[in-house]
């Protein structure tokens, strides 16, 4: 026996909606787990991203065109784990525990990037 999906009628918001976080999720390529290959700790990773969604609603950026929630398998094990954009990870890496080199190099470069385009 199959199961078959009835709906009554579709929400044209409901499929705009889901056809755009589809759109979002295309441009997200970076996964927060990938930040501990960088050295972050899961604790350090989550504090980084509860800072960076905050960020993110403080300046009027879109979360979800940015953040997205997943589970992502590590050894052999589910995490929860996060889809990012370039600029959710940028965000996430940016807000991360500075005492971190690779943290502090990254706040470093996007700021003499940041110096370097106002001359």
């Amino acid at each position: 026996m199959e199961l078959i999906l009835f709906e009554k009628g579709y929400k044209v918001n409901n499929n705009i909606h889901n056809f755009m976080n589809f759109y979002y999720t295309i441009n997200m390529k970076h996964l927060a787990s990938d930040l501990l290959d960088k050295g972050l700790s899961p604790d350090q990773i989550a504090n980084a991203f509860t800072a960076a969604i905050k960020v993110a609603n403080a300046s009027g950026i879109q979360v979800q065109k940015h953040f997205k929630p997943v589970y992502s398998a590590i050894t052999r094990e589910i995490i929860q784990d996060c889809k990012l954009s370039k600029l959710g990870y940028g965000l996430v890496l940016m807000n991360a525990d500075s005492n971190l080199s690779t943290v502090g190099a990254f706040q470093i470069d996007v700021l003499k990037e940041y110096l370097n385009a106002r001359r």
